[in-house]
């Protein structure tokens, strides 16, 4: 792929993103940024195994970045409880794996804190099905009972 193609399809997907941020519920930015985590380590461990430190570093920063600044900031302790807690202790460990992961150029530990991600974004995206169907079924409820 040329480099022109590249910059072409990263100005798409950089319009793409930011369309999808400016109309995003707040659920779906989180998954977006569940989405944005799980990219950057997928692209630090490709550069890790083909040993391009300066980008693996970066890439990781990235993730990092995401996670402190995107979701642990986005956790709202007061009214969240100890879930709100959890999520924190788990955002903090997952960057402290990535952190560790490139210290140590260790591809474990991205392996980790990527399958930790993506577990959290499944639960995230369950959430949105689940909440789609009941909208749905309270839809169908109330054209059953003439509401509509």
């Amino acid at each position: 792929m040329s480099a022109q193609v590249r910059r072409a399809m990263a100005a798409y997907s950089s319009q793409s993103l930011d369309a999808d941020v400016n109309t995003a519920s707040p659920h779906r930015l989180i998954v977006l940024l569940y989405d944005g985590a799980i990219k950057a380590v997928t692209i630090a461990k490709l550069h890790m195994q083909n040993m391009n430190i300066g980008e693996k570093g970066a890439a990781i920063s990235k993730a990092i970045s995401i996670i402190e600044e995107g979701l642990r900031l986005s956790l709202d302790r007061e009214s969240g409880g100890e879930l709100a807690q959890n999520l924190d202790a788990l955002y903090e460990y997952i960057a402290y794996l990535l952190l560790e992961a490139n210290i140590q150029n260790d591809i474990e530990k991205l392996d980790t804190a990527l399958s930790l991600l993506k577990d959290l974004k499944e639960s995230w995206d369950s959430i949105a099905l689940e909440v789609q169907q009941n909208h749905q079924a309270g839809q169908e409820q109330m054209v059953q009972y003439g509401s509509i």
